[in-house]
């Protein structure tokens, strides 16, 4: 029933017309209309419905939005300086034809973007329409799947159908059909045994493709975006349907400067902020991470009456952005007591095995988790040896470690430190960093993995235990100061662990 309720609200127009037309045509078989009555009714839905056409509204309730005046441009997208110059170079084989054809070049028919969530595909796609100064059309995946069932094709055509209409009326050489969510109606063909109208659909959007001519006007540019490229279909992908395939990826140190730039520069900010050390405070963010961390700093400010934002409002946000919000819940002494040896311990071993690495410790509970340790790197880390990965786990279990040895046992907190433990223990394992040598993940035995990685994570166990042993002193500094102000910065901690703080004997 739901979905013929959505079935007439997006049809109402046409519906309603057709009821109009059978009322005139009972209306007249029964005679009771005469004269230039029915001629003028007639006439008038004919006019009705030419505007509906004419007015480049779609036959399914408004799928895809038009934008003629797209106002992002390049210059308003940092972090993908690789990205936009393909999509650059792409875009000049459309706006710049006449060249291109002189060398041979076909042209091109379709981008494709790929890349995670909130890296800038839809700000690229509109980036893009202003680039090559085409009007730009915009479907979304889900849209599509709602909005064609039983009328896919027809709706695909209806789409190119109206871009054509739309960049006529404007005057305008070119128009892009952008399409997000790429892989729900490019998905792979034959997923679907139930009917095939998802092939269907697929079918029509490739025919349409292929129909595309270098002389046509206005000429056509299908852009998609994705982030499962694995699960489109084979015939999208192959040379001459999309031709480009441009990866947008997570910015690196220097492009999130550059988008942390971006966003603030409409923000009025105090002397002490450094976008350099909140770059490196942010490994791993995405820009729409980025965009939400300047507008929760700007929050924060407000909240405290400030004229300007300072770095402890960028800080606070990176936590909030990286952990959720504070919570109300507040666990009793007993269990604070706890959550505070518990990260101590994370910090501890962090300093120790890569100095000035801890930018926070903190036990206000965020999120589902009651406290954390924040670290941040000297320079952004792709590459990881078996030492590195095997630090890395020492920090992860230095909380239960710590806990064992100074509260007798642990608790369930540890859970999530032992399941990202495990995870780097098998990459050794598969990296080839394990007593086993290299192994094939597809043929290695489960009851092998499973003693190759607990051997791993007992020993680093051990260590991580004998650590905490030998800098008790350091726990009984820093546990009763982090009861009490509930969040040491990472200057903090590195005072109490100075020589200078160090008990005598």
């Amino acid at each position: 029933m739901s979905r013929l309720t959505e079935y007439v609200r997006g049809n109402r127009r046409e519906i309603g017309v057709g009821a109009a037309a059978g009322l005139l045509l009972f209306l007249l078989s029964r005679g009771h209309l005469t004269g230039a009555v029915p001629l003028l009714l007639l006439m008038a839905m004919l006019l009705l419905v030419l505007y509906f056409r004419r007015s480049g509204a779609p036959a399914g309730g408004g799928v895809g939005v038009i934008s003629s005046a797209v106002g992002t441009r390049f210059c308003d997208i940092g972090g993908q300086d690789r990205a936009l110059s393909e999509l650059r170079e792409s875009l000049d084989l459309v706006v710049g034809d006449e060249e291109a054809a002189r060398l041979g070049v076909r042209p091109v028919r379709g981008l494709l973007l790929v890349g995670p969530p909130g890296t800038g595909k839809t700000m690229m796609a509109r980036a893009a329409a202003a680039y090559a100064d085409a009007c730009f059309l915009a479907v979304s995946g889900s849209e599509f799947v709602e909005m064609y069932a039983g009328v896919g094709a027809q709706r695909v055509r209806e789409i190119f159908s109206r871009a054509r209409r739309t960049a006529r009326r404007e005057s305008r050489s070119a128009a892009i059909v952008f399409i997000d969510e790429m892989e729900i109606v490019g998905g792979k063909r034959g997923r679907h045994s139930s009917h095939l109208e998802y092939d269907q659909t697929l079918n029509q959007l490739l025919v349409a493709m292929d129909g595309m001519q270098r002389d046509e006007s206005p000429r056509i540019l299908v852009m998609g975006a994705t982030n499962r490229r694995d699960l489109l279909d084979d015939a999208l992908l192959r040379p001459g349907r999309f031709d480009r395939v441009v990866h947008v990826d997570y910015p690196d140190f220097a492009g999130r400067k550059q988008i942390l730039a971006l966003h603030l520069r409409a923000k009025p900010l105090a002397d002490d902020v450094d976008l350099d050390a909140l770059a490196r405070e942010t490994f791993g963010f995405s820009g729409a991470h980025l965009e939400n961390l300047s507008n929760e700093a700007a929050i924060l400010a407000f909240r405290e009456r400030r004229d300007d934002i300072a770095s402890q409002h960028l800080l606070e946000a990176v936590e909030k952005v990286m952990m959720g919000d504070k919570i109300d819940r507040r666990p009793s002494r007993e269990q604070l007591h706890r959550v505070a040896v518990h990260e101590v311990g994370h910090a501890l071993m962090a300093e120790l095995l890569e100095p000035g690495s801890v930018a926070a410790i903190s036990i206000a509970p965020r999120g589902g988790s009651l406290g954390h340790v924040r670290k941040t790197t000297g320079e952004d880390q792709f590459l990881y040896t078996g030492a590195q990965l095997r630090r890395e786990i020492s920090f992860s279990l230095a909380g239960c470690a710590a806990e064992q040895v100074l509260l007798g046992e642990s608790s369930t907190g540890v859970g999530g430190d032992f399941s990202r433990a495990s995870g780097l223990a098998e990459r050794l394992v598969f990296a080839g960093m394990s007593p086993a040598g290299i192994v094939a993940e597809e043929t290695l035995p489960q009851d092998q993995l499973n003693r190759l990685v607990r051997d791993i994570l007992n020993r680093q166990m051990e260590d991580a235990v004998r650590t905490v042993r030998a800098y008790l002193w350091v726990f009984d500094l820093a546990v009763p100061r982090l009861l009490e102000e509930e969040r040491l910065n990472g200057e903090q901690l590195r005072t109490l662990l100075s020589p200078g703080e160090m008990p005598a004997g």
